[in-house]
């Protein structure tokens, strides 16, 4: 089910300056890849320019052997699904209606649900475990139930690749790590391609499989947490200094900023 997708010598901005520049990225089928960096150092932008949604100055993105741009808006909707940071909630909603509109790329404009547009609604909720919430409106959701709502319309598409812009954006920790144990699990389990833009370095490095670490329109460092998380990377990247330590039992990094400033030197 996985879809590969690659960018190549990709640059990307709007309308000055490139924010982008000759960026090369190829996530792993199958696999979670996070993209991590200050702000303004393009990671968004380039999860557009990767859903279409921001075309390239130059370069190129090749999706299943393909130029993207040459897919058709259809095709292309039933090759990848795009989740924005923070998409409306439509009112008096409920989570079955919701995670149904992802089947729009499927059906013709006024056909009606088939037997494989419910067969993948059902699997949506059953997927991020939304069945007990199926007629719940959106407004009496949590905010991490919504958003597991939203990722199940994006997977009701039944696409092989999932972009997420920041999706635990304005949930606390046990909501985010709700979403993001989800996020593993569709790879895991389900073979889905994942490309997800994240802030918190520790989280990345414990769900992703890939880090790809941008400053200023460049990659700076992309690979396995543990050779992509270092202490110089994040020096690099966000200008300042930490302390990383990698768990010897799971080889996963955590980053801890170095909290006080250096004592001054004894004259």
């Amino acid at each position: 089910m996985s879809v590969e997708i690659s960018a190549r010598e990709l640059t990307l901005g709007h309308g000055g300056e490139p924010v982008v520049r000759g960026v090369d990225v190829t996530p792993a089928p199958g696999a979670v890849t996070a993209l991590v960096g200050p702000n303004g150092s393009g990671k968004s932008t380039l999860l557009r320019a990767l859903a279409r949604l921001h075309s390239p100055d130059g370069g190129r993105i090749v999706l299943d052997g393909r130029d993207l741009a040459a897919y058709r808006p259809r095709e292309l909707a039933r090759k990848l699904s795009f989740l924005t940071q923070s998409p409306l909630v439509p009112a008096g909603v409920t989570v079955e209606e919701l995670v149904a509109y992802g089947r729009h790329p499927h059906r013709g404009l006024l056909a009606r649900d088939g037997d494989e547009d419910r067969e993948a609604v059902s699997w949506a909720l059953d997927a991020t475990n939304l069945r007990p919430l199926a007629e719940r409106t959106l407004d009496r959701l949590s905010g991490g139930e919504r958003q597991r709502a939203w990722i199940a319309m994006a997977l009701a598409q039944r696409t092989g690749l999932l972009l997420l812009d920041e999706p635990t954006t304005y949930l606390d920790i046990r909501y985010q790590i709700e979403v993001l144990r989800l996020v593993r699990r569709l790879a895991d389990e389900h073979g889905i391609t994942v490309v997800v833009v994240l802030h918190e370095l520790n989280q990345a490095a414990a769900f992703a499989d890939a880090m790809v670490v941008l400053a200023g329109g460049r990659i700076v460092a992309s690979g396995p947490p543990a050779e992509a998380l270092t202490e110089e990377t994040v020096r690099t990247a966000f200008r300042i200094d930490t302390t990383v330590t990698v768990d010897p039992r799971t080889g996963v990094p955590t980053c801890l900023p170095t909290w006080r400033e250096p004592s001054p030197a004894v004259t």
